[in-house]
């Protein structure tokens, strides 16, 4: 079965053919700018389209959508039936840039006789519970208007957590972090293989420094800025999403070129890095607290894989926790999984590549079959 799948970013639109009992990548490709001027599709349907036709029509057996947002409605992936695609559409508000445009696609493409799956960003924290996944506001947010955490790079934090249990035995009680630092970042707790605890909440706002977003902060900033500074909504919200984080704090989102500035003494890029990395660290500390213990520390995406600076601050500041990396191999680490662990390590700290497209593909095979 070789499945077709789609990643839908707010302007892009990737996408990889995969023959699922291989595993073997047929085709893959990137559209991008897209409805943008000079971009290379008005649409995304128009893109998707066009990918159809880049992998051949009769190589393509299924199709999977990553979407960001299931809400509480699909906890697990779903064939796109008419009927699931209009429960679907009630959750646009809750992923404004990313649900209607993949949905759209989803939509579009129902004349093909290829079966289209569901893989949802959120179905990994399915298995949160509520003294997670709720907020502390009043209950009519929560019922009525479904203010809760919902968890985001649930597809990618599922694929390397597993990777590593099967790297380090198997134990259904292997207790791991995951850290997914791209130009989003978000860290899970899970025990063997089951998510307990996430970084992102009721959007991928929340939780740790990003390139462009801002992670945690008081609620009530937005209230000041737009009670006292003369902000709309809609300006907050893209200040906070597109002008913070990394970009925010020394007005470049690119960690290498923010690492490059730290090395030649930039103190804003300095500090930038540092509450980057004290984000990290505090929430790494939590989440021991909360799994009582810590088995493996894992490295994934853009950053995360291939940033040996910002693995080695992190690791630096939790000895204390039993984690300690060599610099030897964190510098030459090349096998997938890398362990960096030092000798007297009680933790093993690893690099584990993620590959959103091939666990997506493994799903939709699953749901089918």
């Amino acid at each position: 079965m070789n499945v077709l799948v789609f990643n839908v970013g707010s302007t892009t639109l990737k996408y990889a053919c995969i023959d699922s009992e291989t595993e073997d990548t047929i085709a893959s490709g990137l559209l991008d700018r897209i409805g943008q001027p000079g971009g290379d599709a008005i649409n995304h349907l128009i893109a998707a389209e066009d990918a159809i036709q880049n992998v051949g029509l009769q190589n393509v057996h299924a199709i999977g959508h990553r979407i960001v947002q299931g809400g509480s409605l699909f906890p697990e992936p779903t064939v796109a039936t008419a009927e699931v695609l209009t429960r679907l559409k009630t959750l646009d508000t809750l992923a404004p840039l990313h649900n209607p445009s993949a949905r759209a696609v989803a939509e579009g493409l129902t004349k093909m006789t290829a079966p289209q799956v569901l893989v949802f960003d959120t179905s990994y924290f399915a298995s949160l519970s509520p003294a997670a996944y709720r907020y502390a506001v009043p209950e009519d947010w929560y019922s009525e208007h479904a203010v809760r955490r919902y968890g985001f790079h649930g597809t990618s934090h599922q694929f390397v957590t597993q990777k590593a249990i099967d790297f380090l035995g198997g134990h259904e009680q292997t207790k791991i972090i995951s850290l997914h630092l791209g130009g989003g970042a978000s860290a899970t707790a899970s025990i063997g293989g089951r998510a307990i605890d996430t970084s992102m909440g009721m959007t991928p706002l929340e939780g740790l420094v990003m390139a462009s977003r801002s992670g945690d902060l008081d609620p009530a900033v937005v209230l000041h800025m737009t009670e006292h500074a003369g902000l709309s909504p809609s300006d907050v919200r893209d200040a906070l999403n597109r002008r913070s984080g990394l970009f925010g704090l020394c007005g470049e989102p690119d960690m290498r070129a923010v690492l490059g500035r730290r090395q030649t003494g930039d103190p804003a890029a300095t500090l930038a890095i540092d509450i980057y990395v004290r984000r990290i660290v505090k929430t790494i500390g939590s989440y021991i607290a909360v799994l009582g213990g810590l088995d493996a520390l894992v490295f994934t995406a853009g950053v995360g894989q291939h940033s040996t600076e910002i693995r080695a601050m992190v690791c630096q500041s939790l000895g204390h926790f039993g984690i300690s990396i060599c610099p030897q191999k964190n510098e030459t680490c090349r096998d997938d999984p890398s362990d960096l662990s030092s000798e007297n390590a009680r933790v093993r700290t690893l690099v584990v590549a993620t590959n959103e497209e091939l666990a997506i593909a493994r799903l939709v095979r699953k749901t089918l079959l």
